[in-house]
């Protein structure tokens, strides 16, 4: 732990830490545009972040790590980094500035910079030999934020480029205008970071300098991919009509795919990945896998995480669901059991996948859950709830800490977060770019028993482990600062 006396001034220290905060973002930016280099503090990104932002990341880390990190110990470690010629990386600039808080006084930052971080540098420039090509079908709630997290991802061009979009041509003349409009402001996530421009001419899309074809057709069958200058791309499916490698395998059969991602749990027995947890499971012989479903991913890592440290005999999962599209707003038929009754006016008791899905990817968890799921009236961000009992008996106090470093300092901080506020709601988490949040004031444990409570942004988080098994799938691997 290092700690910062208090100012004097706090206006004065708000300020000074402001200005350092600004002016790391153009250095922030040049790694990644000229270099790929990503940086991080404490597994959350920095990439096109605003001044305030950066501002609150720092002060998470003095939150959750108790750990006083500051702009003033950040910028000097981030400057050095600027001038070592590093290749394609991600960097947790947070981690590496306290390790150099806790070296002796005096200590050159630029040389110990240099010598820490001498492994990333002169790597070889670009991650893949040639860009991949990307192919999002379906564009609903899920395509158009995978759009997203595409377009920011762009980095130098040189790996994953989102080349086409494809949808069923809408009713509306003005079609293209309508789904630019759909991808540019979201009642949820809010407006598009950058510009979209509509070529109509041409059925293009140009984010932030990308262009993106947007093919219209009915089925897999009617459509060339090379007829628009695409080959070898990976096809992310996210429309949910086909859910088995038969209905998947349309795709692939078409000139230009080569693989396809599934954004939703299969229905048959084909890879299921949840990132983090099986995704070292992914070949390059795979043509066809999915990214489970959103819970499943949500709950995976927390289940892995007890499982490793205190074992589980045997457990619920009940998840409290944010209402999605095939639900009625209004009451309506609708094939499903209890479904058809407004989704905004009431709790809808209905099932879920999840519980059994966990064991593809933890084989030793099969048969030990059992699962429920409760629609409830809001548009994002869903809670699962464990209920499990365990091999040892602990602590509410020993399984937080525990939880806490594996959210912190494990190979699972990408999809585990943690909170320790006692006034955190669900709207907090729209945008967490986790698999789960893991709730530590709500935990209760008794002996061998615990209930835990994990928060997860159904949308955006989902999207954002299926955006990393994307890059698994296209061979995107970066080396990773420190490597956990």
């Amino acid at each position: 732990m290092v700690n910062r006396p208090q100012p004097d001034d706090y206006f004065k220290d708000w300020k000074e830490r402001e200005a350092l905060a600004e002016a790391m973002i153009p250095m922030i930016g040049k790694l990644y545009r000229e270099s790929n280099v990503k940086v991080y503090i404490y597994g959350k990104s920095l990439m096109n972040r605003s001044v305030i932002d950066l501002m609150k990341h720092h002060r998470t880390v003095r939150q959750v790590e108790e750990n006083e990190l500051s702009e003033f110990e950040t910028f000097p470690v981030l400057q050095a980094m600027t001038k070592i010629g590093l290749g394609s990386c991600h960097i947790d600039l947070g981690k590496l500035s306290v390790k150099f808080m806790g070296q002796p006084k005096g200590t050159n930052v630029d040389n110990w910079v240099a010598n820490e971080l001498a492994q990333y540098m002169g790597i070889a420039e670009k991650v893949l030999g040639k860009p991949q090509d990307v192919v999002i079908y379906g564009f609903g709630r899920i395509g158009r934020i995978l759009t997203r997290l595409l377009i920011e991802k762009v980095g130098s061009g040189d790996q994953l480029r989102l080349r086409a979009i494809v949808v069923r041509k809408g009713k509306s003349p003005n079609d293209l205008v309508k789904r630019s409009s759909l991808l540019r402001r979201d009642s949820v996530h809010g407006s598009f970071k950058g510009t979209i421009r509509v070529v109509e001419e041409t059925n293009t899309l140009v984010c932030n300098g990308t262009e993106v074809k947007v093919i219209y057709a009915n089925s897999p069958s009617e459509i060339d991919y090379t007829e628009y200058g695409i080959n070898d791309a990976i096809l992310m499916d996210s429309t949910g009509v086909w859910r088995d490698k038969a209905g998947l395998s349309q795709h692939i059969e078409r000139p230009g795919i080569k693989k396809v991602l599934l954004t939703a749990p299969s229905k048959d027995d084909m890879k299921n990945v949840v990132y983090g947890i099986n995704s070292d499971s992914i070949t390059p012989e795979d043509t066809i896998i999915s990214a489970a479903s959103c819970t499943t991913n949500a709950i995976t890592p927390v289940l892995k995480a007890i499982m490793d440290k205190y074992g589980i005999i045997k457990g619920h999962v009940e998840t409290v669901h944010a209402y999605t599209n095939d639900q009625n707003l209004i009451d309506n038929y609708h094939p499903g059991e209890r479904r058809g009754r407004s989704a905004a006016l009431n709790m809808v008791l209905t099932e879920t996948g999840a519980a059994k899905a966990v064991q593809k990817a933890i084989p030793e968890l099969a048969g030990r859950l059992t699962g429920n799921s409760i629609r409830v009236p809001t548009p994002n961000v869903s809670m699962a709830i464990l209920n499990l009992q365990m091999n040892e008996s602990t602590s509410k106090e020993e399984l937080n800490e525990y939880m806490r470093e594996v959210a912190l300092h494990s190979s699972l901080q990408q999809q585990v977060d943690y909170t320790n506020s006692p006034e955190v709601v669900s709207s907090d988490f729209v945008g967490s770019r986790h698999a789960c949040i893991f709730d530590s004031k709500a935990t209760i444990v008794n002996d061998d028993t615990c209930v835990l409570y994990c928060w997860y942004d159904n949308e955006f988080g989902y999207s954002c482990q299926v955006i990393r098994c994307l890059e698994q799938m296209a061979g995107v691997n970066f080396q990773v600062y420190p490597d956990v």
